[in-house]
């Protein structure tokens, strides 16, 4: 139940049983599964001395006969046209095709009618089409992700694609895992109801007979949520690791870019953060950033002491000892550098934007009441020069996401103060979210205030206080994956597709966010795994959202949806 794994095993497949030197050649989603997946030095040792996108190699025309060409692809239209083009003016001495999904019967004749110089080795379609970037975490990375925000109803352009790629990520897991799941979905969103629906269609109808795997005690479920259910969580600033790294620098697969940091050398201007190749990040991606900082001290100390050990060089056997141990030498030297500059970085931009402060106000509204000391808090935050726009912005929307229907004239003063505050941020943007994520288009008790069980463990957790003021938040999806463990997930919240129901608790979920996860959210799945309570979680979403990519969604559907009101 580890994608990763069944990933790495793909490519592994892929590349073993074709000898001698090879060109990998990828498109713009499949460069980003491989390059999560496995690292440039193990490419290396598969023979693979060339990588290149597949709409460039149609650009070149010198002929590499002595390379043999392996394809990974996604089986879209784009690319089986580029790929018939390339067969029909071959430039490699072998063509071995893998495709990331199902390929249609189409789509296999016309590479078939393309394949006049008969240099094809093999077709095969490998189910690696998700971005694996931690073992029970993986993503689409949907460019268009503010599609789930518009209306199904209205149906506008891109949708579709949207859908579709999405089932056919979900439809990979799937097929990769050797399972084929129970579907429910959440009942107030019809995006995840109409994803639900079209993947049952697939794996029930269309594709039965391919997702027809031996029979288990308990078949897996897969659950199909909506990002506004839970608007809160990736409009917070982050204080665990890995989430407070792609909240202040971004993270894009595994990869942080830190080109625009002064004093960072050539060869750390981007850093991978990879939970499978770094030993460091491993053990610290979901600890504190307090306890980052005493982690990475030990761990510079502990290169302090091989740095010495290594001067004192006096005979040919120091001398060999240091020729064997230089490589590791090295990539020690590169870890402890590449953590220090992120913690460096991430420190100065908290100094600067008053994040610690800002943060508290941001945890007091996700998690405790209080509206009166909540409007003067984030009152006196917005009069505050040293806080940034975006974290005003974030302020008063989860001020509004809280206090929707309890304060609606000090929600219109705070509507009132941010624009003369923060021009910049189109009008209405508040507002906006409230229609997508309001009070009334939510499923789930998202501040635990409607749920007597929820209401009673908030006032426990109040009366006992928490170890860190910065960290009390927890996703929605905790809740969720607590219900579906007690077996508390409620049917007329989340109707079951079709006639296939649970039968007793399941042991493997796949929950799909629509609209994108957050690497709290990642934690929390973690968390529960080690928790070991018999039931395995893996996350998916369309994207990966911090506060800026989340916002910037909000903002393209805003746009889009007043473009379509003015021309109806």
């Amino acid at each position: 139940m580890v994608l990763v794994t069944a990933v790495r095993d793909y490519i592994n497949r892929m590349l073993q049983d074709i000898s001698g030197m090879k060109v990998l050649i990828l498109d713009a989603q499949t460069v980003s599964i491989v390059s999560v997946a496995y690292s440039q030095s193990e490419l290396l040792q598969k023979e693979v001395f060339l990588v290149e996108l597949v709409d460039s190699i149609s650009k070149s025309k010198e002929p590499m006969s002595h390379l043999k060409a392996v394809y990974f692809l996604r089986p879209t239209s784009e690319n089986i046209q580029l790929m018939r083009r390339q067969l029909s003016n071959p430039r490699f001495g072998e063509y071995h095709l893998f495709f990331s999904n199902l390929l249609k019967d189409t789509q296999l004749h016309l590479l078939a009618d393309s394949d006049e110089h008969e240099i094809v080795q093999q077709v095969q379609e490998f189910y690696a089409d998700v971005v694996p970037l931690d073992p029970y975490h993986f993503t689409l990375n949907i460019v268009a992700n503010h599609m789930y925000m518009l209306s199904t109803v209205v149906d506008p352009p891109g949708l579709e694609h949207l859908c579709d790629r999405i089932v056919d990520g979900i439809a990979a897991v799937f097929l990769a895992l050797k399972r084929r799941p129970v579907i429910r979905y959440q009942r107030t969103s019809d995006i995840a109801k109409r994803i639900a629906q079209e993947a049952a269609k697939l794996m029930y109808q269309q594709e039965s007979g391919l997702f027809d795997f031996r029979r288990t005690e308990s078949s897996p479920l897969l659950l199909v949520i909506d990002r506004r259910d839970d608007p809160v969580t990736p409009l917070l600033n982050q204080w665990t690791y890995q989430a407070m790294v792609h909240e202040l620098l971004g993270v894009q697969d595994n990869k942080v870019d830190l080109s625009n940091i002064g004093k960072v050398s050539k060869d750390q201007q981007e850093v991978v953060l990879s939970c499978e190749q770094d030993a460091f990040f491993k053990a610290n991606m979901y600890e504190n950033f307090g306890d980052i900082g005493m982690n990475i001290k030990h761990m510079v100390d502990e290169f302090q002491q091989v740095s010495k050990s290594n001067q004192n060089i006096l005979t040919i056997e120091d001398m060999a000892r240091f020729v064997d141990n230089y490589p590791e030498y090295r990539k020690m030297h590169g870890n402890v550098s590449k953590h220090v500059a992120l913690v460096t970085e991430m420190s100065r931009i908290v100094e600067e934007r008053k994040l610690m402060l800002v943060s508290q106000t941001e945890q007091e509204l996700a998690c405790n009441g209080g509206q009166g000391a909540a409007f003067e808090a984030v009152t006196n935050l917005l009069n505050n020069d040293s806080v940034s726009d975006i974290d005003r912005l974030r302020l008063v929307m989860l001020y509004a996401l809280r206090y929707e229907k309890e304060s609606p004239v000090q929600l219109m003063q705070l509507f009132n103060k941010l624009a003369a505050r923060c021009p910049k941020y189109k009008p209405g943007l508040v507002q906006f979210l409230l229609k997508q994520a309001g009070t009334d288009k939510r499923t789930g008790d998202l501040f635990g205030n409607r749920d007597l069980l929820n209401i009673a463990r908030n006032m426990a957790r109040g009366l006992k206080g928490v170890e860190n003021v910065y960290t009390q938040h927890q996703p929605l999806l905790f809740q969720t994956m607590e219900s579906i463990v007690k077996g508390r997930l409620r049917d007329v919240d989340y109707p079951f597709i079709g006639n296939h129901f649970q039968q007793g608790r399941p042991q493997d979920v796949v929950i799909f966010i629509v609209g994108g996860t957050t690497y709290e959210e990642a934690r929390s799945v973690a968390l529960q795994n080690y928790a070991n309570t018999g039931t395995r979680f893996i996350l998916g979403g369309s994207s990966i959202l911090n506060s800026k990519r989340f916002l910037k969604d909000l903002e393209e559907a805003q746009r889009i949806s007043r473009s379509t009101m003015n021309v109806v």
